[in-house]
């Protein structure tokens, strides 16, 4: 890979497996996992992915699951704020569940909820629930986040996390081919420190990152 890491910008990620003819590369700053972008579904492939889900607001299995990033994200804010569920797929089932506890929520999806607009706005919070090892440019997204994020704003990341380079081969999320970015709990940690944002770890998965709010 003779470009620089996709996630944190370091120089040269380093091959890692190849799994059925899918390259992963390593970066030794950030500890991200990376598929080889040569090896990408199309955007077509992508949506095509995407339809096969099945999420409901009456599926109670699924707003508890959902639920586990909801419960520590509410501590942390008070009613009526405005919060941007960022790659909220066809059903926006968290904005919903936000919405239920007096939040004021908007829904951003590229492939369902495209709405560029929104992206101009400022918020108080923003979700993104099994949405970042979508990225195919994580980097840059975290930015747009940094500058769509009020001071003091909180963004709420629901991922897998990775941890044993042993299993990955047969992990279930690393079979997903949507899915191209793995983050390990210190990749969160590190993109938090070069944007300058405090991070904590509340449950299993989940990450809460919080912007300064002297900026």
């Amino acid at each position: 890979m003779k470009y620089s890491c996709s996630v944190c910008g370091a120089a040269g990620p380093q091959p890692l497996l190849n799994i059925k003819g899918v390259d992963y590369w390593r970066c030794n700053t950030c500890m991200a996992t990376i598929m080889d972008p040569g090896q990408w579904l199309s955007a077509e492939m992508e949506y095509e992915q995407y339809l096969i889900h099945e999420n409901s607001p009456a599926d109670g299995g699924y707003r508890k699951f959902l639920s586990r990033l909801a419960t520590p994200l509410l501590k942390n804010l008070v009613p009526g704020q405005n919060g941007l569920d960022y790659g909220c797929g066809p059903v926006p089932v968290l904005a919903q569940m936000l919405t239920e506890k007096g939040q004021n929520m908007s829904s951003f999806d590229p492939f369902f909820f495209p709405d560029q607009e929104l992206l101009s706005g400022q918020y108080d919070f923003i979700t993104c629930t099994e949405t970042i090892e979508h990225f195919h440019n994580p980097g840059k997204e975290f930015n747009l986040f940094e500058r769509m994020l009020k001071p003091g704003g909180w963004l709420a990341l629901m991922t897998c996390f990775q941890t044993d380079d042993t299993r990955f081969s047969s992990w279930h999320y690393r079979r997903d081919p949507t899915h191209v970015v793995f983050y390990r709990e210190t990749t969160l940690r590190h993109i938090a420190r070069i944007l300058g944002w405090s991070c904590k770890i509340p449950g299993k998965d989940i990450a809460l990152m919080q912007k300064p709010k002297n900026i």
